[in-house]
């Protein structure tokens, strides 16, 4: 059985009351909150200053008479000048940060009634922003007889407009900024475009339970970034459950829906135990669906049940199952292609859409490549136990290498780490030299010609003859080398609208509505080429 638990400030005025038996004859609030008949209180956390213990042990005694089932604990909390919001928001901050909540299993309330306005307006400040996962309720005295109050009085859930109190909104702000900070945690950026989407996505993180879409290629980090926002979640007290994994290209056939839903004993050749499923083991957390465009259709039509609903049938079931979980789904594909197609259903991408970003590829944010050398050279030490730094001209070296159009950077973020890893551990006394720098950058370039080697026609990298065949050898060699690049560009890209941005990306922060997709487009149309007839050539 859950428990109410209330959350208050000590009335030095109100709770006094005066010497027995006069303070019978008085209405005061935290006596009246414990002996509401609707709404019983299990424990009282009662926080007072230490120069009112003694009046703090008269409540706690009077309350073991009038509510003798109410636990109450006595908090001693210093504040200096209680009309001073910022040493009262701090204060009440840490208390909320440090304090134990059970909402598996308890109720909060904050009861706003006593303790000055200043802390009333904190104490919403703190709900309002999930450090208190709490409902502010306030207390008021019944009609006055000859004999005393006539009851307990009123309990009510209360509103507060806080736009005139701007120090407080100020600092708000600063504890928005630094949900921020904690979503980059671990992603070293100078992008303004992924800033961007960060501020807005910690605003969505800690006031929506919708589902978000996360869309990008491999290794832009996908995956770190919904571990960080469910961190989050968890942190705000907007979901106690577990965070769960699951990578969808993974999941082929029956295994799939055995996985996904679980399913019960005998349900199939081989199912002697019942499984209960990724969806239910993520009841009251979150659930992150990675390579979502790689399920199957019956698949889907069980999610967009699952979502909507909270509820679905394992295999084999009679009987339904529940579970109230949040989603983050991932891709690199283009659903809206796939809805197109009819591999994706459209009512499944109608409802994980609602709240979709676009993380860019590292070709998009070759300016943070220089502070994500730091971090993995950081994360390399940590894990080694061996600091490893560039030579000054080596790292310049690697910079002009990592920066420029020779790098397609095909595996993102991933495919920087991994090159990192590979010269921090070559390095000698700690320092990565040219020597490495340019092995390095050897591996490199054949990786991603490599690529192009490969292919159907099998030559030495050549896109343009690749894509144009005997057309090619009738350009200029200023169109030839223009159109190699942009093809490159293309072949890494996981749309027209991507390789658009990485082409155009200076020009387009001069236009208020860029259109990159359909200038590249008019640009490959002067060469008789289209979207689809480039990506099939380079297949």
């Amino acid at each position: 059985m859950r428990k109410t638990v209330a959350i208050g400030f000590l009335g030095t005025v109100l709770d006094q009351g005066g010497r027995a038996p006069r303070r019978w004859q008085k209405w005061r609030p935290t006596i009246s909150l414990c002996a509401q008949p609707e709404l019983p209180i299990d424990r009282l956390e009662l926080l007072h200053s230490p120069d009112f213990d003694r009046l703090a042990n008269r409540v706690k005694d009077d309350l073991s008479r009038t509510s003798p089932h109410t636990e109450v604990r006595l908090t001693p909390l210093t504040i200096r000048d209680p009309w001073d919001f910022e040493e009262v928001y701090a204060t009440l901050h840490d208390y909320a940060r440090a304090y134990p909540f059970d909402l598996d299993h308890e109720d909060y309330l904050i009861h706003i009634t006593t303790g000055t306005h200043v802390a009333q307006i904190c104490w919403f400040l703190l709900a309002e922003a999930r450090y208190l996962p709490a409902r502010l309720v306030q207390t008021a005295p019944p009609p006055q007889t000859d004999e005393g109050p006539s009851g307990p009085g009123k309990l009510s859930v209360i509103d507060l407009d806080l736009s005139r109190y701007n120090r407080i909104a100020q600092r708000f702000t600063r504890e928005r900024d630094d949900t921020v900070s904690f979503l980059k945690a671990g992603i070293a950026t100078r992008n303004a475009r992924f800033n961007a989407l960060i501020e807005q996505l910690e605003r969505v993180a800690v006031r929506s339970r919708a589902p978000m879409l996360l869309v990008g290629p491999t290794g832009a980090g996908k995956s770190f970034l919904a571990k960080r926002v469910y961190e989050l979640k968890r942190g705000r007290h907007r979901l106690a459950g577990p965070f769960i994994e699951v990578n969808c290209a993974t999941l082929r056939g029956d295994a799939a829906m055995s996985t996904l839903f679980g399913h019960v004993k005998g349900a199939f050749t081989g199912a002697q135990t019942a499984r209960a499923g990724l969806l239910r083991a993520a009841d009251g957390g979150l659930l992150f669906l990675d390579e979502i465009g790689e399920l199957g259709l019956d698949e889907q039509a069980m999610l967009l049940k699952a979502i909507e609903e909270k509820r679905f049938f394992p295999v084999g079931a009679d009987v339904e199952v529940t579970s109230d979980f949040e989603l983050i789904a991932g891709t690199h594909r283009d659903l809206r292609q796939m809805v197109a197609a009819g591999t994706f259903r459209e009512d499944l991408y109608a409802r994980i859409n609602l709240w979709t970003y676009e993380l860019p590829g590292l070709a998009e944010r070759r300016e943070d490549i220089e502070p994500n050398l730091d971090f993995e050279l950081d994360r390399f030490g940590h894990e080694q136990g061996e600091q490893v730094r560039f030579n000054v001209e080596a790292k310049r070296r690697y910079l002009a290498f990592a920066t420029s159009a020779r790098a397609a950077w095909t595996g993102n973020f991933r495919e920087l780490s991994a090159s990192v890893t590979r010269m921090a551990t070559l390095a000698d006394a700690g320092r990565i030299t040219e020597g490495i720098v340019a092995q390095e950058v050897e591996r490199l370039e054949w990786t991603w010609g490599g690529a192009d080697a490969k292919g159907a026609k099998g030559a030495k990298s050549d896109l343009v003859s690749v894509v144009l065949g005997a057309a090619a050898d009738e350009l200029d060699m200023f169109d030839r080398v223009l159109l190699e690049r942009v093809l490159e560009v293309c072949r890494t890209a996981v749309n027209l609208s991507e390789a658009g941005r990485v082409l155009f990306a200076v020009s387009r922060r001069s236009k208020k509505q860029p259109n990159d997709a359909d200038r590249l487009r008019k640009y490959l149309a002067r060469f008789g080429l289209d979207w689809e007839k480039v990506k099939q050539a380079m297949i």
